[in-house]
């Protein structure tokens, strides 16, 4: 091992091993705690050990003298706090061949910290935060998982019936054409001079890049107006990839040629959902060098329907969990800028 300036830094490996591992004899030995970075290609981050093993010679490990005066839970946060990320990234600056940092470069760089009982109370305060935002994680995961699951046996799947329906509802289902069913409005594009910046222009859907988390994501605008959507109806991507869907939240929209719209309520939108989950609509795009459907291949798409009331019910299901899905996103996606908020403030 060699030391410097209060790091130790391990050693290549060489030694003795039952296997044959004479390839890796350069190959470094990496104990619990330790941290890993790579110095000669430096993008930012580090990642910390809890097993003993080894890794390739591209990676630098270290670790510190005294641990006892060092909490490694405050110095995992530390090191990967942008500020000292950009720190090292100062230092490449204008290094040539891959922007390697070398060793003594690495150990030049200053850090503050404070007492070894603050290290402690910062890490913990911190690692709470990190477990509660992994539960939540969790707890989106399992309501992903769930809501997948209802959608498998509450519709049609593989033309075999929903093996869950709600009490008193036993009557059989009917199949139909899209087309037959609602309204299907393909996409036509403005002509790209009349597109804008100016949020006075129509809001243009263009394709999937405009769909974002089931709702329309207001990215592009157009003067010309050619094929146009309103308000709650269900727009579907038909260029890749295909079948993606959200509603439209605004009063009206241009649609692109990527893009169609349905009239339909929760219940059909949650099956062209289930659709795309199932991959339904791959069998269409097999071959194709551009994955697209046509506009004859989405009207003549085979869709089941039942009575008005069970129809509600089951959109209804699917609203209401959507909801509350989006609902944890949310509480997520606080706690994340709550933690860079601090990240940003417990550390000088």
């Amino acid at each position: 091992m060699t030391q410097d300036k209060g790091v130790v830094y391990r050693d290549n490996l060489d030694i003795d091993i039952k296997y044959d591992l004479s390839t890796l004899k350069n190959y470094k030995l990496v104990q619990p705690g330790d941290f890993i970075i790579s110095l000669r290609s430096f993008q930012g981050g580090f990642e910390t050990s809890y097993l003993t093993g080894i890794t390739s010679p591209a990676y630098t490990i270290f670790n510190f003298i005294d641990n006892q005066d060092k909490d490694h839970a405050f110095w995992q946060y530390l090191f990967k706090r942008i500020d000292f990320i950009n720190s090292l990234k100062r230092v490449t600056f204008g290094i040539r061949d891959g922007k390697a940092i070398s060793f003594s470069q690495f150990g030049d760089v200053k850090v503050k910290y404070p007492s070894f009982d603050e290290q402690k109370h910062i890490a913990t305060a911190l690692t709470k935060l990190d477990n509660t935002i992994q539960l939540h994680e969790d707890h989106l995961q399992f309501l992903h998982s769930f809501k997948s699951f209802l959608l498998q046996k509450m519709f049609f799947d593989n033309d075999i019936p929903p093996l869950l329906r709600f009490n008193k509802f036993t009557e059989k289902w009917n199949q139909c054409r899209l087309n037959d069913h609602t309204i299907v409005t393909m996409g036509q594009s403005p002509n790209s001079k009349n597109y804008t910046n100016n949020q006075t222009g129509k809001i243009l859907v263009q394709g999937n890049a405009d769909l974002y988390k089931n709702k329309v994501l207001k990215r592009v605008f157009t003067t010309e107006v050619t094929k146009t959507a309103v308000k709650n109806d269900i727009l579907i991507s038909v260029r890749a990839p295909v079948g993606d869907i959200a509603r439209n939240q605004y009063e009206s929209v241009v649609i692109g040629r990527g893009i169609a719209s349905i009239k339909g309520n929760d219940f059909l939108y949650y099956q062209l959902e289930k659709m795309k989950n199932n991959g339904f609509w791959n069998k269409y795009i097999a071959g194709s060098t551009f994955e697209s459907i046509t506009g004859k291949d989405l009207k003549n798409t085979k869709i089941y329907t039942t009575n008005s009331d069970e129809e509600r019910k089951i959109g209804n299901i699917f609203s209401s969990l959507t909801k509350i899905i989006q609902l944890q996103e949310h509480k997520i996606d606080s706690l994340k800028k709550l933690k860079q908020f601090l990240l940003q403030n417990m550390f000088i």
